[in-house]
């Protein structure tokens, strides 16, 4: 195996994430679609927590009142400048390889990575990294970039993709970004989770109605209404832009 090619798929040194990517587009309903999920599924207590991947902390005021210490782990150094300009001594920043990850074995209580895994060429390094350094009885809150989306499939069906939503091959996008682009089949995921030893304890479908011509005619406000119920009736499904796990490691 190439271990280089795994070690940096996406690179956002020198980028500005925040400004460029959510504050000068509309994204207000995916960010509180986020939200709603997060608040859903992390533990209201906890010792240690890391937001993995967190950059500048855009999330970082679900989970900062939930965890005595709390760390943003990012491989981009100017993204975790920016979370240290805007909460200080709240939280503690670590850069590195998420492949790698700077924790101890067991040293967290809780954990998420929101918005990572499509950018992750070797997913299962990644979340046998997540397993490492959770304690036992540790919680981990998991969003998966999902290939099985509605518009997916009327693409394939429809000759305009020649990625199939309905298999359990990792499609990667090179047309989004030359790096890769990794979307992922629920199955596949779920597979990846109950080999590595997680136990899955609740499932939503995030971002539901995430579309250009629904926020102009339905606008956000009411979008976001309609995703709170939402994410939990269509999680069977599982056929959202984002599927968010709540899972646990066992207790040893």
């Amino acid at each position: 195996m190439d271990v280089m090619s795994e070690k940096v798929i996406s690179d956002y040194n020198g980028y500005d994430y925040k400004k460029d990517f959510w504050e000068n587009v509309d994204r207000e309903y995916e960010d509180q679609a986020d939200r709603m999920a997060i608040r859903k599924l992390l533990p209201k207590r906890m010792e240690k927590f890391a937001d993995i991947g967190g950059g500048y902390g855009r999330l970082a005021n679900e989970y900062l009142k939930r965890a005595r210490k709390v760390y943003i782990f990012d491989y981009s150094k100017t993204e975790l400048k920016q979370a240290k300009e805007i909460y200080g001594d709240k939280l503690e920043t670590k850069a590195g390889d998420i492949y790698e990850l700077p924790f101890k074995d067991g040293e967290l209580d809780g954990l998420m990575m929101v918005r990572v895994t499509h950018h992750l060429k070797n997913l299962k390094k990644a979340v046998d990294e997540l397993y490492r350094v959770l304690k036992p009885g540790g919680v981990a809150v998991i969003e998966v970039a999902n290939k099985r989306t509605l518009p997916k499939m009327a693409r394939f069906i429809t000759g305009r993709s020649k990625v199939n939503p309905f298999d359990k091959k990792v499609a990667n996008y090179k047309e989004i970004d030359k790096d890769g682009f990794y979307n992922y089949h629920p199955k596949y995921v779920e597979e990846i989770f109950d080999k590595v030893g997680f136990k899955r304890e609740k499932v939503l479908s995030v971002s539901n109605f995430r579309s250009r011509g629904l926020k102009k005619v339905l606008k956000t406000k009411n979008l976001v209404k309609m995703e709170n119920s939402a994410q939990q009736i269509l999680a069977p499904i599982r056929f959202a832009p984002s599927i968010y796990y709540k899972l646990r490691k066992p207790e040893e």
